[in-house]
């Protein structure tokens, strides 16, 4: 493995800020994405997850932000990988996430099959690891054994994940042996990561169950994330973590690691909280919010994956 990309802003200037669930289609949206400024022209941008859905759109939105910040690293989400018949790219699957890694790195963008930069500014040095992990139906009610005990359930509820029409496992049976094939893979590379680095994990769904037991419909978290990544955060030395996909911003804290929800959402969502939507969201230092943005300090709300 190539060791973590030494590239990273001087000691003691810039932020390691981060959003996610941009979605641009929505015109609301685009303008949040063309307000986004940096503060220093140091900071650096995660990017944690569904962009758009349509590669013209994503490459809009990235370009964008690649050309503010000084480097912007992307994880994707569920949405990029979706398969739109409306889009003139009809890639599927695996072929589809390569054509976005072609995508950014044409843009300077960071994708998770790149080196690891090394933050190295306020809060740092801290390996940024961009991951891309899926999911595979373990985040399941209590007494449901299997993933397809489960499904039945969530189908017999009415509960179904835009996914399973759009999002192609290709050349993979199912997303969950995809994930389970981007899980090895991801942990051979942490596990070659100097043991004296901390990191910053940056991943579309969330790495603990915990923050899916708030969601409207319970059976949602089928499709947002897998207990194989419940130790990674103290296993790989985190810093702090940072997804999206729930559309329910908010930091917690498990075993002593800060998880940073940082999405926008639909503009239905965030139309209801309090002010202007609160990005960038500031990971790296921790404690004040980013220099001229509002704190994000907006309840939990009863969401879902899409």
């Amino acid at each position: 493995m190539r060791p973590p990309s030494p590239d990273g802003p001087s000691p003691g200037s810039g932020s390691l800020l981060a959003v996610s669930d941009l979605h641009v289609r929505y015109p609301e949206n685009r303008a949040v994405v063309e307000a986004l400024r940096p503060v220093s022209d140091e900071d650096w941008l995660l990017v944690a997850g569904d962009v758009a859905e349509h590669m013209a759109d994503v490459e809009w939105a990235l370009s964008t932000l690649a050309r503010r910040f000084r480097k912007v690293v992307w994880a994707p989400g569920n949405h990029e990988l979706w398969t739109p018949p409306d889009d003139p790219v009809q890639e599927r699957g695996a072929a589809r996430y390569e054509a976005l890694v072609r995508l950014c790195r044409e843009l300077g963008v960071t994708t998770p099959e790149d080196p690891y930069p090394v933050w190295r500014g306020p809060g740092g040095p801290a390996v940024v690891v961009p991951l891309f992990l899926l999911y595979d139906h373990t985040f399941r009610r209590p007494g449901v054994r299997t993933a397809e005990e489960a499904l039945r359930r969530a189908d017999e509820a009415g509960v179904v994940a835009t996914d399973v029409f759009l999002l192609h496992p290709d050349p993979y049976p199912t997303v969950a042996d995809w994930c389970r094939a981007r899980l090895r893979r991801t942990a051979e590379r942490l596990d070659a990561l100097p043991a004296d680095l901390p990191t910053v994990l940056v991943n579309h769904f969330p790495l603990v169950r915990e923050p899916t037991e708030v969601l409207r419909y319970p059976d949602f978290a089928l499709w947002c994330g897998t207990e194989a990544t419940a130790d990674w955060p103290v296993r790989y030395r985190a810093a702090a973590v940072v997804y999206g996909h729930l559309h329910i911003p908010k930091l917690i804290r498990q075993q002593g690691v800060p998880h940073h929800e940082v999405s926008l959402g639909y503009p239905r969502e965030w139309r209801r909280r309090p002010g202007a939507p609160a990005l960038p969201v500031r990971v790296l230092p921790a404690g004040a919010p980013y220099p001229g943005h509002p704190a994000a300090t907006a309840p939990a709300a009863a969401g879902g994956p899409r």
